[in-house]
Formats: structure tokens, sequence, C-alpha cells
């Protein structure tokens, strides 16, 4: 790589640092600001308004972890196809080999979430 390939990595980089001080700026500002009085209602699980009942390592649901796929794939499918779409005339035929075989692998995953019953949202 040369000078002017590095060069372009530069944003990236500033961007980052920007990010990296501004998280520390906040955790630091809130360590320094913020009260830390330990009471008991502070110290029990929030639960969306709800009183906990129950245990807390009950099992979840195998659906839970199906609907999580659904949208790993989704998300993972979304995040490679615009990318693609932005050199597919530079990519011609191998490109489109390429991701016809990419899609066939999610069509994989999707079939066996359909199978398995995580499309069924009304249950």
């Amino acid at each position: 790589m040369n000078e002017s390939d590095l060069s372009a990595y530069g944003p990236i980089l500033l961007q980052f640092l920007i990010a990296l001080g501004l998280a520390g700026v906040i955790v630091t500002l809130s360590t320094i600001v913020g009260r830390h009085r330990a009471s008991r209602a502070k110290d029990q699980p929030y639960e969306c308004g709800i009183l906990p009942t129950g245990d807390a390592r009950e099992p979840f649901s195998v659906q839970f972890y199906l609907v999580g796929m659904v949208f790993i794939l989704f998300d993972i499918e979304a995040i490679f196809l615009y990318p693609w779409a932005l050199v597919y005339h530079q990519l011609r035929w191998f490109g489109f080999v390429e991701m016809l075989l990419y899609i066939a692998i999610l069509l994989v995953g999707y079939v066996y979430l359909w199978k398995k019953g995580a499309l069924d949202w009304y249950h």
C-alpha cells in the first residue's frame, strides 16, 4: 500500500477517535455528576415497570432464538446486498453467480426457520 491508500483511512480513524473520546467523556461525566446512593428499589431488577416474579434462570422459548435468527438473516442480507449492488457492473457474471450462491445459502436459513415455525407470528 502506498501513502495515498493509507491516507484514505484517515477520516475513519478520526471518526473512531472522536466516538471513543465522546464515549469516555460521557461515562466520566455520569460517574462524577450522578448520584450513587444504593437503595432497595435500585437493587431490584427492572422488568418494564412490572414487579419481577419467579426465578431469573427460567429457560427461554426456542421461538425467542428463532426470531433472533430471522433478524440476523435479514440484517446480514441487507448489509451485503448494498455493496454488491454498487459494484455489480464491475463483477459481471462472477458477481452474479456469487450473489446467487449467497442468496441460496440465506434461503436455506429461511426454509429452516419456516419449518421450525419462527415465521408463525400468531401463536
